[in-house]
């Protein structure tokens, strides 16, 4: 009888450590694995649809910043979205003598602190259907829902989709979004 007991419980336990390991998991970003314990760049690297943003960020100078203990939330724009930016932009941004303008755009997609979904909803819930985030950069993001989906407005008017959520680092989280945003 013991030893049905204490099998009982080794199974109990063993589903339960289960549970919580894949409850931590974050998100694979555009199929790689993410990991909790790294940085945001080194996520970021690791990520086949963010090279994009890798290189802006590199160029910008802000590898140092986004490895620091932070904590960080930045929503990520992906590959794709850079190219929905008008032709000959991104190489023109990456440019030395650019670098003010890019830091100004990159730091737009990052807000001091670590905001999960569930605690970005209710902020956007609290404040009637929108929350205002600060920036890095110092301007404003409009957070709102449309449907299930968080979506984020700039200072020019432009929305942007969240497509993955919670992708939680050491320093912050990132959630990927679909359009780069703009100051």
């Amino acid at each position: 009888m013991k030893q049905r007991v204490l099998a009982a419980l080794a199974t109990v336990a063993l589903a339960f450590t289960s549970l919580q390991a894949h409850a931590q998991k974050d998100p694979d970003v555009g199929g790689a694995a993410m990991y909790a314990n790294k940085t945001i760049v080194a996520n970021a690297v690791n990520s086949p649809i963010h090279k994009t943003l890798v290189a802006a960020v590199k160029a910008a100078g802000l590898v140092d910043t986004l490895n620091s203990a932070g904590p960080f939330t930045v929503f990520a724009p992906t590959d794709d979205a850079f190219a929905k930016l008008p032709a000959g932009t991104v190489d023109n941004l990456v440019k030395p003598e650019n670098k003010d303008t890019l830091v100004k755009i990159l730091t737009y997609h990052v807000v001091p602190g670590k905001i999960s979904s569930k605690q970005l909803m209710k902020m956007i819930k609290k404040g009637g259907g929108k929350a205002m985030l600060k920036t890095v950069q110092g301007e404003d993001l409009t957070a709102s829902m449309m449907g299930d989906s968080i979506m984020l407005t700039d200072a020019k008017g432009g929305m942007a989709t969240v497509t993955t959520t919670d992708v939680f680092q050491s320093n912050g989280v990132i959630h990927v979004i679909d359009t780069v945003l703009m100051p």
